[in-house]
């Protein structure tokens, strides 16, 4: 047996990333202390998405027709993808497989293979698309269209548009229940979020929110949806299940978007006039912390971070076991995924520590 040479991994735990249009930068924010970690040079990014597992994040680049890929344990830009006209939203699928961007000039979405970080399809869409969401299963996504006030319904096994219905008027951020039943959209022009029947493609409900709701994102429990109304300066928090605004929570000025921590404690609104993030209290409907950001911070994603350990085996080789070696802090890491990636083993694994410790990974192949 063959013990990988020890690799320094990056700190791992629940970070929140931050589009900063103007900046050409995302930040890079570990939720535990509510501090900066990292800046790293992206142009003019209006979006940000997380794959499931943490390791990567994609940027949608909107003057610059591109898509950036960041290498999220070590904050770094690893490749960069032509799309289309304009991209400006970004989702990934519940898999990972597979990257879709709303393209604003295009009017169309590019569908990219994250295993090849190339675009293998393109769907044309309504009128200027902004926002875009996958359903829980990754089999259908759901694109608002904001100059036509529509959402396409896309078939993700055949990447073609198979319903196209109104909601409100200018329609930006959208957002799937984690149940898949309910849509939900913010529409800007007419200042509320339209309810969406999935399984008809229909608005079962209007709610009146802010002035100019612009970011959307939906708790991980699917009880509340939040959305960042721009010209108000604050978040509506809904109740999903009597469609009614329960609170409203000043936060920075000009709020774009908005996202929820993965276990729904805390809610973050990226402040595009102030230069800042809003850190909310999902408990109290309150903000506990404001975090500087890059200029015109427009778009934001949370993920848990793992740290990674590869080890390149020989051909043929299988990987036996791995270990970890702790700098600090009482409870061991997790390890959630072990996979081969070409000819290299790759470990992924999650430091539950609140302390977000340091941890040396090692992998050990045998023949």
């Amino acid at each position: 047996m063959t013990a990988a040479t020890p690799a320094r991994a990056a700190t791992s735990g629940t970070f929140a990333y931050v589009a900063n249009q103007a900046g050409n930068s995302v930040t890079v924010i570990n939720a535990a202390t509510n501090t900066v970690t990292a800046t790293i040079p992206v142009n003019d990014p209006q979006a940000v998405a997380v794959t499931p597992d943490g390791t990567r994040a994609y940027t949608a680049n909107g003057p610059f027709n591109t898509v950036s890929v960041i290498d999220t344990t070590t904050n770094t830009v690893t490749t960069t993808i032509p799309a289309g006209s304009a991209p400006i939203g970004v989702a990934i699928s519940p898999d990972g497989t597979t990257a879709y961007v709303a393209n604003f000039d295009g009017n169309n979405v590019s569908v990219i293979s994250t295993a090849t970080n190339t675009v293998t399809a393109t769907v044309p869409v309504g009128s200027f698309p902004i926002g875009v969401a996958f359903s829980p299963n990754g089999t259908t996504a759901y694109v608002a269209n904001s100059n036509s006030s529509t959402v396409s319904v896309i078939n993700t096994a055949t990447n073609t548009v198979t319903a196209t219905f109104p909601v409100g008027t200018s329609p930006r951020g959208v957002v799937v229940s984690p149940d898949g039943t309910t849509a939900y959209t913010a529409n800007g022009g007419s200042n509320d979020v339209s309810v969406i029947n999935t399984a008809t493609n229909t608005v079962t409900a209007t709610i009146p929110v802010g002035l100019f709701p612009t970011g959307l994102a939906v708790s991980p429990d699917g009880t509340t949806v939040y959305t960042s109304n721009f010209t108000s300066n604050t978040a509506s928090v809904i109740n999903t299940a009597t469609n009614t605004v329960t609170a409203t929570i000043p936060v920075g000025t000009n709020p774009n978007g908005v996202a929820f921590s993965p276990g729904g404690t805390r809610a973050y609104t990226a402040n595009g006039g102030s230069n800042n993030v809003s850190v909310i209290n999902t408990a109290t409907a309150t903000v506990i912390a404001t975090v500087p950001a890059g200029t015109n911070p427009f778009g934001v994603t949370t993920a848990r971070v793992p740290v990674v350990a590869t080890a390149t085996c020989p051909t043929g080789s299988v990987i036996t076991g791995g270990g970890y070696q702790q700098s600090g802090g009482a409870v061991p890491p997790v390890e959630t995924t072990s996979r081969p990636v070409g000819n290299t083993w790759q470990i992924l694994a999650d430091n539950q520590n609140t302390n977000y410790t340091d941890v040396t990974p090692y992998a050990v192949c045998a023949p």
